[in-house]
């Protein structure tokens, strides 16, 4: 549609572009305040329309109870748990496991494309998008296949340096633009309802440590893929600047709780879990951890991405 796709013009035009470019460079912080999200309906005692769009990180595959295998879409992960909360009046969840920004226009498999469920009736949108588009699953794999090379150095940071260039960074910089595509569209169909973009939780040891052989990746490969989650997440936080949505932090909530913890300590679980979660994935505590950041996020009311 072409309202999707058009590009801004004017001052509003002009800010996406520095801040996508802010984005894009992979450097840049966000001032307090930047692009305050616009007053919408869906506060405290208001009933609500709420649209759930994510990848696995929303599904909650491998949770009980499983609701749609073929997305391990999960009744327990966090948009079923704000739901429930929040006491909404309509609630659609179309999250699905290994959903990229092509699956919000695009059907996956039997399910129809994610926007499909977003209209003008919808009052809230929650949106966790991006992992899959950087390549999360393949970069696992290749960190553990090459940590057999040197367990003491960085193969894997030196694998995706080999061209004089930080592929990964460059990954995240790609998908900015289309992480902002998504919102435009969001808006468009939904131009009044509250946009909620959430982050991807701690994965690894916020200080850099590693836990090998429970996660298989070689010890100097540890610091350099934590800063590759928060450079994503860094720019989901400038993208949701700029198309004035508000963005939710479940980093800092989960620091400590990382699959290199012990399973009663974790809230991810490892490439071996120990609790019904995929590999690398949240357990039932990590979505209850992210149903409270967003939970939180809302009750806090507007006027701060």
């Amino acid at each position: 549609m072409a309202h999707d796709t058009r590009p801004a013009g004017g001052a509003r035009g002009r800010r996406r572009t520095a801040v996508l470019g802010a984005a894009l460079g992979g450097c840049a912080l966000v001032a307090a305040g930047t692009a305050p999200a616009t007053a919408h309906p869906g506060g405290p005692g208001r009933t609500t329309a709420y649209v759930a769009l994510g990848d696995s990180y929303t599904s909650g595959p491998g949770i009980p109870a499983q609701v749609d295998a073929a997305c391990g879409r999960s009744d327990h992960n966090y948009p079923s748990l704000v739901a429930a909360r929040r006491q909404v009046s309509a609630f659609t969840d179309v999250s699905c496991g290994g959903a990229t920004t092509t699956e919000m226009w695009q059907a996956q498999g039997t399910h129809p494309p994610q926007l499909d469920a977003v209209d003008r009736h919808t009052d809230l949108v929650t949106l966790q998008i991006g992992g899959n588009d950087i390549g999360f699953g393949t970069i696992i794999g290749t960190c553990a296949r090459l940590a057999a090379q040197d367990p003491a150095g960085n193969p894997c940071e030196r694998s995706y340096r080999a061209t004089g260039h930080d592929e990964l960074t460059l990954a995240v910089a790609r998908t900015a633009p289309k992480v902002d595509r998504v919102l435009r569209a969001v808006r468009a169909r939904a131009p009044h309802a509250r946009v909620v973009v959430v982050g991807y939780p701690d994965l690894l040891p916020d200080d850099g440590s590693g836990c090998s052989p429970q996660v298989p990746f070689a010890q100097g490969d540890f610091p350099y893929l934590r800063d590759t989650e928060k450079r994503l997440n860094l720019m989901l936080r400038l993208v949701a600047a700029v198309n004035r949505a508000e963005y939710v932090d479940t980093y800092g909530p989960t620091v400590g709780h990382d699959m290199c913890k012990a399973p009663a300590d974790r809230w991810i679980e490892p490439l071996q879990p120990a609790s019904p979660a995929a590999p690398a994935h949240p357990n039932a505590k990590g979505e209850e951890v992210m149903a409270r950041a967003v939970l939180a996020r809302l009750d806090h009311g507007h006027g701060r991405g």
